[in-house]
Formats: C-alpha cells, sequence, structure tokens
C-alpha cells in the first residue's frame, strides 16, 4: 500500500481538529442559549401583546380615517361600532410569521420573494401578522412600504406587518469579516437571530436570506416552526471544486489559488463548514429552494427533499411592451453586490467595442454615433460597500476608455425600471452560479434577448428551448458575450419570433401565480392551524375576544367619557 501524502494527512489531522473545535462551540452554544432561554420565555408574552397591540391600533387608526371620510357606522351600547366589534372577536390575527430578512429595504430579487410573500400571506391567511425583522434602522415602516410600492408594485396592509430593527446588522456585513467570511458572518447571523429572538418569538420563524445557523436557536428555544426559502447554498461543492482547481475568483482570492499551502487550509475549512452547515440545516421543518441548481445542492448537503418554489417574477407589469423598434441598449439589471459580475460586464461591453469600432458613441460635438450601443447598468446600492463598488466600476469603465457607452443608474423607482426595459434590446446577466436569476426573467417577459452566463439557474431552468426553439443565448467570456451581443444587434427585428418565446415561456412558468400556488402547498399546514405547538408542550389557542386588552381599555375609556 502506497504511503499516505503529506497533503492527505494534512487534510485529516486539520480535520479532525476543526470538528473537535466546532463540536466545543455548539456544546457552549447549547448551554448558553439554554440559560438564556428563561428569559425569552419571560418575555415571550409580553413580547406578542406589545406586537399585536401595536397593529391593533394602526388597525383602527385607519378605520378612523376611513368612518370619517365615508360617515360614522352604527354604534352598540358599549359604544363599540359594528366594524370593531367584527375586527376584535372574529377576526383577530392570532399567529405570527417572523421574517428574518435584514436587509429587507435593499430593492433586489430576495426581496421581492419576501413582500411578495407576505401580500400572499394577508391575502389567505388574514389570522396571520408578518413581522419582519430588519436591520434597515436609517427608514421607518412607511418608508419601507413605500419602497415596496414604488419598487415592486406591492401595496400591503400595514396593520398586518410590523418590523422590528435590528441594531447588531454589522456581525454579518462583508467589512467586519475580510477573512473567513463564510463562518464569520454565520457567527454573525446567530448574535443577529439571537437579537431578533429577543425583539418577538414568532410561531414561524421564515429565514428569506440564508442564514441557516439561526435555525437551531430558533426551533430550540423559541419553539418555532422553522422554514427557509434558500436563495442559494452558502457553501456548494461548486465552490469547493473552484478552490481545488486552484481557480481565482470571487470566493477565491488570487494570492490562494497560486498557493498549494493555502489551497490545502482553504479546503479543510470548507469542508468542515460544509458539514457543519449540513448540520444546522436540519433543524429546518419546510425548506423551499428557489431553483433545479439550488435544490440539488441543498438536497445533497442537508439530506432532504426540497421543493422548488420558483421566485415571483412581475412578468405582467412587463407583458404589453412593444417588440419592435428597440434602441440599441444592452440592460444590465443586478444588485451592486460583487458576485454579480459587472466587471466581467464591462469586460464584454470593451471586447465588443474593440471588435466593433463604430458602435462607439461619439464624444463631443452635437452629432450621435446611431450604430451606438449603451450599456446601462440598473441596480441598488445597499450599504457603503456597494457605493464604493460602483466607484470602482466607473474606474474600471474609465481604464477600459468605455465610459461614452456606459451609463449607471442607482436605486432606480419600480417606473424608471420599467422604461429602461421598455426600450432596450438586449438584457445581460453576468453572474457566475446564479441561483435563479429573476432579472433574465424580467428582460424575457419585457421582450428583451437575453444573454446570461451559461451556468446555474439561467442555464438549468429560464433560458431554455421553448417549443424545441431557442428563447436567448448563454456566454461565459467576455468574447462569448460580446459575439452574443452582436448577433442580436445585427440581427434587427429578425429576432422578434425569439422574443416572443421569451416571453410567452416565462409567462408560463415564473409568474407570481405560480410563486403563491407553491408558497401556499408548502405553508398552509403551518399558516392555517387554529393553534399551534410552543415549545413542543404548550399550545395557543385563537383569542375568543381578540386582544382583551386593547378592546376592554378601549371600551373603559368610551364609558368613562
Amino acid at each position: 500500500m502506497a504511503a499516505t501524502s503529506w497533503p492527505e494527512e494534512a487534510i485529516k489531522w486539520f480535520s479532525l481538529t476543526f470538528i473537535g473545535l466546532s463540536v466545543t462551540v455548539l456544546l457552549g452554544y447549547t448551554v448558553v442559549m439554554s440559560y438564556f432561554n428563561s428569559k425569552i420565555a419571560g418575555g415571550f408574552m409580553r413580547n406578542r401583546d406589545r406586537t399585536f397591540e401595536e397593529l391593533y391600533q394602526e388597525r383602527k387608526k385607519n378605520k378612523a380615517t376611513t368612518t370619517t371620510a365615508e360617515g360614522s357606522s352604527s354604534k352598540d351600547a358599549e359604544g363599540v361600532n359594528d366594524k370593531e366589534k367584527e375586527y376584535g372577536e372574529k377576526n383577530a390575527p392570532y399567529l405570527i410569521a417572523g421574517f428574518f430578512h435584514p436587509y429587507c429595504n435593499a430593492g433586489g430579487g430576495g426581496e421581492r420573494v419576501l413582500w411578495t410573500a407576505i401580500r400572499d400571506i394577508q391575502q389567505k391567511y388574514p389570522h396571520v401578522v408578518s413581522v419582519v425583522y430588519t436591520g434597515d434602522t436609517d427608514v421607518n415602516k412607511q418608508d419601507i412600504l413605500e419602497r415596496v410600492r414604488t419598487r415592486f408594485n406591492i401595496d400591503l396592509d400595514p396593520s398586518l406587518v410590523g418590523f422590528e430593527f435590528l441594531k447588531k446588522r454589522f456581525w454579518v456585513e462583508d467589512a467586519k469579516w475580510p477573512r473567513f467570511t463564510l463562518i464569520g458572518q454565520s457567527i454573525g447571523s446567530m448574535v443577529l437571530g439571537w437579537e431578533a429572538l429577543q425583539c418577538v418569538v414568532p410561531d414561524i420563524w421564515i429565514d428569506t436570506m440564508g442564514y441557516a445557523f439561526t435555525y437551531p436557536a430558533a426551533r430550540l428555544f423559541g419553539g418555532c416552526q422553522v422554514v427557509a426559502y434558500v436563495h442559494y447554498p452558502s457553501i456548494s461543492s461548486d465552490m469547493i471544486g473552484r478552490v481545488a482547481s486552484r481557480e481565482s475568483g470571487h470566493n477565491n482570492a488570487n494570492e490562494v489559488a497560486k498557493s498549494s499551502f493555502y489551497t490545502i487550509l482553504k479546503l479543510v475549512y470548507y469542508r468542515l463548514f460544509a458539514l457543519i452547515y449540513a448540520l444546522v440545516g436540519k433543524f429546518c421543518h419546510t425548506v423551499m429552494t428557489n431553483s433545479s441548481w439550488t435544490k440539488g445542492h441543498i438536497d445533497s448537503l442537508w439530506g432532504i427533499k426540497s421543493t422548488v418554489v420558483y421566485p415571483p417574477c412581475d412578468t405582467e407589469a412587463f407583458k404589453d411592451f412593444p417588440l419592435r423598434d428597440r434602441e440599441r441598449i444592452v440592460v444590465s439589471v443586478a444588485q451592486f453586490r460583487p458576485e454579480k459580475g459587472h466587471a466581467l460586464q464591462l469586460d464584454a461591453m470593451a471586447q465588443l467595442l474593440k471588435d466593433h469600432p463604430e458602435y462607439r458613441q461619439k464624444t463631443g460635438g452635437l452629432e450621435k454615433n446611431p450604430k451606438a450601443v449603451q450599456l446601462v447598468m440598473v441596480g441598488s446600492a445597499r450599504n457603503e460597500s456597494d457605493t464604493n463598488r460602483i466607484k470602482q466600476l466607473k474606474e474600471k469603465a474609465s481604464q477600459l476608455g468605455i465610459t461614452d457607452n456606459v451609463t449607471f443608474v442607482v436605486n432606480a423607482p419600480f417606473s424608471e425600471l420599467q422604461a429602461w426595459l421598455a426600450r432596450s434590446k438586449i438584457g445581460i446577466h453576468a453572474m457566475l452560479d446564479e441561483h435563479f436569476g429573476i432579472g433574465v426573467v424580467e428582460y424575457m417577459a419585457a421582450g428583451l434577448v437575453p444573454v446570461a452566463h451559461n451556468s446555474a439557474g439561467p442555464k438549468m431552468d429560464i433560458v431554455q428551448p421553448y417549443n424545441n426553439e431557442p428563447t436567448g443565448y448563454l456566454a461565459s467570456t467576455p468574447q462569448e458575450f460580446a459575439d452574443a451581443i452582436e448577433k442580436v444587434l445585427s440581427a434587427g427585428d429578425s429576432t422578434l419570433d425569439m422574443q416572443l418565446r421569451a416571453r410567452d415561456s416565462v409567462q408560463e412558468r415564473f409568474s407570481e401565480k405560480v410563486f403563491e400556488e407553491g408558497l401556499q402547498k408548502c405553508l398552509h399546514e403551518a399558516l392555517s392551524r387554529e393553534a399551534i405547538t410552543i415549545y413542543g408542550r404548550y399550545m395557543l389557542d385563537p383569542p375568543e375576544g381578540g386582544w382583551p386588552s386593547v378592546v376592554e381599555e378601549d371600551k373603559k375609556g368610551k364609558k368613562d367619557k
């Protein structure tokens, strides 16, 4: 038998050491959480009462405004009108669905999932209050709901949605963990999740951002039904494979890829993190994934059978855009996050202009080049890191000599996004292993020709043949992206058939109605029960008189008058 090589011995030694440390950390975490669990239990009902009372008062205030406008309704002998009595006795919410989404005001595809889910719950389960745990402390409830309306065209009942503003979001920020980001942000999410549970413990803990390390606390110490909507796995075999092949990229720095020693350390780190990630994932009761690619990785890592629920895409808002006479615009719709591939888009644009200098925009003078092609990057900036990233992209465009052919549109409202999609001819999406790609679906619904990265969601689920005919293009390198863009530009209106197929394809598979049906199927049991288990042994029954403390106080106040 051949002797074991030193890298294998090193991996084995580091693995055993890391496993021992991980077990110690998990045991310590369990002891600490058990100690503080009494504090959660003691404030459990108080926090629930506060949440319900705040929303009830908002509901009552809205009704009072409506009554003033429409005329007073009849009152009974106790001074309570019929609508108040009906709401208090029959329709009072009594379940809390807590959505853990620290960046709820970011305006991206993950946020569309969040707000569409809350809207669907409000429409079908009026006895459920949705509470969003967010770290967006620079805005208030009204600001957030207004942005939801303008960005996603979603109107919510404010009396059925509450917010808990978390002050420790910096624990999950990229800037706090420049090294060992995966484990660092996971530990940070535990801190942030614990803060959320201290605010109010929900009946159903719904994670819509992928913070799996919050599941043990929510289930063991909050007694919650734990639901996950997974956009992408925190670790995947693809990530491990790229490290093993020493391929540099967003998740594998160039200095690591060049060093065999650092590569071995990172492989140990990734594999052990994958083991812990699998353990915390098993605390979830219901798991939804947003694509075939994500489902494959999560099922393999967690040893489960998740359900694919494609994210909601507002295909209705774009379906009537005309297909002819589009401008020579390549539009990119994506948050300005590092993994979204904006730099690759700039490289592709530079390659296109190098191959076809006639597409350059003329500088100076009044005459514009009718053949010029414009790359328009539309996206939201979540924080200072994203803002700095935009500055770096502008500098890169300047270095490539393509500034006059590139436009940045930051934090645009929904109406402006619609306007760009109605004008543009091509939609570009360059993220490697994009878990799904709502932006690509929106391109196709709006009648654009998609040019997307040849991997994951766009490849496996979206840019698929329809009626055995192509619906767009896939590419991987700047040259491939440039060639695909050139094909579309040179084809003119002969792409109309492809545009129609693309639109019909996404209307059939990725509409908000399809998402609503999938979500209801997965969550119906948890959301519709008449009683729910708390801590596995106590029952919380629907109240017979709504929120008695609020209703009785209101009656008493009217009697005193």
